[in-house]
């Protein structure tokens, strides 16, 4: 079975990891989850909206968003397929139709999901739909899936204001999310626990070339869709 270019830099992750003790792996997930539970904000339940979003890497998906005043978490998974909680091994190797995603819990009060698609648009190659950057295949397939009616509305809203802007088709799928499945946890917060392999991969897959060149300076931002100031 082929591996993606992402495989061989887990693999090279993980072997380092076991060097040096692997605390993430080793470690009892309740205690991980524990404290990565307690260092995110708390936000009310009444105010607490999610968002799933697929564009490659979901490793590179977690970053744009952290940022983000108003965002209490995110988490790398799975989603699109009919496999019930795969792992990632299943999913990397294509066969469960599942694309890697980033699940965002947000307080609908201090940020928009409008905001949120403008972080996502700008930090993903919408003409690319079989796969993102160095990574190929329908696991890393780019895709907004929709929680509800308004988040369908707006996420087609804001595909047809980037389709307006170029020549080329957009690649980037909407849709409804049926199920998500969180990854293992060595993949959360991955550009947190190991930042220098972390940028090694983002170089060398040409993630952030191909953003600007696509995007120019609205590149890995929230900016305007249409281009406007």
């Amino acid at each position: 079975m082929a591996f993606s270019s992402r495989s061989l830099w887990l693999i090279g992750g993980l072997f380092l990891l076991t060097l040096i003790g692997g605390f993430y792996l080793s470690a009892p997930a309740s205690d991980v989850e524990s404290s990565s539970a307690s260092a995110a904000p708390a936000i009310s339940p009444v105010v607490a909206d999610t968002a799933t979003f697929a564009g490659g890497c979901f490793w590179c998906m977690e970053p744009p968003y952290d940022k983000i005043d108003g965002v209490a978490s995110t988490t790398s998974g799975f989603a699109g397929g009919e496999m019930v909680d795969p792992s990632y091994q299943q999913v990397a190797s294509g066969a469960t139709e599942h694309t890697e995603v980033v699940q965002v819990v947000y307080d609908s009060t201090a940020v928009s999901y409008e905001r949120l698609l403008r972080v996502y648009w700008h930090n993903v190659d919408p003409f690319d739909g079989t796969g993102q950057f160095c990574d190929r295949g329908s696991q890393y397939r780019p895709a907004i899936f929709a929680h509800d009616a308004q988040q369908q509305r707006s996420a087609e809203r804001s595909k047809d204001t980037v389709a307006a802007r170029f020549d080329q088709d957009i690649a980037v799928q909407v849709q409804s999310l049926d199920a998500f499945y969180a990854a293992e946890q060595y993949h959360q917060n991955y550009y947190q626990k190991n930042p220098a392999d972390y940028k090694r991969y983002r170089q060398g897959c040409g993630r952030d070339a191909r953003l600007r060149e696509v995007w120019g300076e609205a590149a890995l931002s929230d900016a305007p869709l249409d281009g406007t100031t």
